[in-house]
């Protein structure tokens, strides 16, 4: 069993004969080393002499600094072959030691070196587990995928950068994918109520609670939903289960019209006008359309339900 630092110091004082060559088993470049060691000498003191003797030390600090820099996996590939057969890389089947010639020191070496690769093989399997947790996707009921999780875990991973604009353009890519997603409608509910933009927020809200949403204290508690609860409307709302209210159109007779015939016996009841309240709301729906708070998706789904 070779060891790197021993090699060095032999490298470093006796390099100009090669006795680190002999050390690692390279006999040939050793003798080489020595042969030209002992024909610098029998050729006399001369500067050719003295040249080829400087190189050869120099030589040797450089193979001394090459083997202490060396990474220990790379040393026992080149020099401890069986060793380097027992690292990680060489997997289960790596054949085993034949210890009957080994002494203390190299057992110990051989059992950490075991030791080592265990911890390698455990901490790949750990590295693999944790992948592929990440990586299994959310079981969705009857089989279906999320279409929208993507853009609604990238809108969750902006809100909690405060980039509630960002956030609020994820969420509405995740509706658009999946207008049933309950978590997308509750968090863009959040992030317009950061913004202050109370209409789009309560129809969120609404939205997610129509789909399911039944964690009420959550709502009567979550700070990004603090300046909705502080609008009138809120308590209004939340007597309502956290609904919008819906107006219920209503039958006026029309007896002021002259266009209406005094004997309506047998023909058929007319037409139930618009609520005024009912009208308002379609009113301002559409104006907040105008203005680009609802898009054509949320007006439409709106003044259906306001509707009927």
């Amino acid at each position: 069993m070779k060891e790197k630092t021993i090699a060095a110091i032999l490298a470093f004082f006796g390099g100009i004969v090669g006795l680190q060559r002999f050390y690692l088993g390279q006999k040939g470049l050793g003798m080489a080393h020595l042969f030209f060691f002992v024909l610098a000498l029998s050729a006399g003191p001369s500067p050719f002499t003295i040249m080829l003797i400087s190189l050869a030390a120099i030589f040797g600090i450089i193979d001394a600094i090459t083997l202490l820099s060396m990474e220990r996996r790379e040393f026992d590939l080149k020099y401890n072959q069986p060793v380097a057969q027992a690292t990680p890389h060489a997997g289960p089947a790596a054949p085993p030691y034949n210890t009957g010639s080994m002494t203390d020191r190299e057992r110990r070496f051989q059992e950490r070196q075991r030791q080592r690769a265990e911890m390698e093989r455990e901490r790949e399997r750990r590295d693999k587990e944790r992948n592929n947790q990440r990586t299994e996707p959310v079981p969705q009921r009857a089989g279906r995928r999320d279409a929208g999780r993507a853009d609604r875990e990238r809108g969750v991973h902006y809100f909690k950068d405060y980039e509630y604009r960002r956030a609020i353009e994820a969420f509405q890519k995740a509706l658009g994918k999946n207008p049933r997603d309950v978590a997308a409608h509750f968090n863009i509910a959040c992030a317009y109520s950061v913004e202050e933009e109370a209409d789009r927020a309560f129809y969120h809200l609404d939205r997610a609670v129509a789909l399911g949403f039944d964690d009420f204290d959550r709502i009567r508690n979550h700070d990004s939903l603090a300046y909705l609860r502080i609008q009138p409307a809120f308590p209004a709302f939340e007597r309502n289960n956290f609904r919008l209210a819906t107006a219920e159109p209503q039958r006026v007779p029309n007896t002021e019209d002259p266009l209406v015939a005094s004997d309506t016996e047998g023909a058929p009841a007319p037409a139930a006008p618009v609520h005024d309240e009912l009208l308002e709301q379609l009113q301002r729906l559409a104006r907040l359309r105008e203005k680009g708070l609802l898009t054509e998706v949320e007006f439409a789904t709106q003044k259906r339900r306001l509707l009927g």
